[in-house]
């Protein structure tokens, strides 16, 4: 499995990026994903299957907490990002419209996630979505 040198260089940016400027230039943004609350207490929110191990249950929960935060941002446009979780890892899928929004979905994607690991599966597509 190969990564493009442009996707590591993205994925470093928004690692650097969000290590040095977290809580100094983002604070105010970061404030909107603030989720100590789980997803799952929300309402609207899918309930859990009654069968299943733990791991699926806290994947499911993981999952809805990451969708949460794409969609709590109130810079971020989430309509075209799918969330899932595959081996304990939070997977994005979808178009975002710029550089910028794919740097801040593995932002938000990776505060939400705390220690899991974030695989981007996003593509830009200029002028799309909006």
């Amino acid at each position: 499995m190969s990564i493009s040198c442009r996707k590591l260089f993205l994925i470093n940016c928004a690692f650097l990026g969000s290590t040095a400027f977290g809580s100094v230039g983002f604070a105010e943004r970061a404030g909107a994903q603030d989720l100590d609350t789980p997803a799952l207490s929300q309402p609207g929110s899918a309930t859990l299957p009654s069968t299943g191990s733990a791991d699926s249950i806290a994947d499911v929960k993981l999952e809805k907490r990451v969708q949460l935060a794409l969609h709590s941002d109130p810079y971020f446009y989430d309509r075209h990002v799918t969330v899932s979780v595959e081996n304990g890892a939070v997977v994005l899928q979808g178009f975002v419209s710029s550089e910028w929004d794919l740097l801040d979905a593995i932002r938000i994607a990776s505060k939400a996630a705390g220690d899991r690991r974030v695989i981007d599966n996003l593509s830009i597509e200029l002028g799309g979505g909006r």
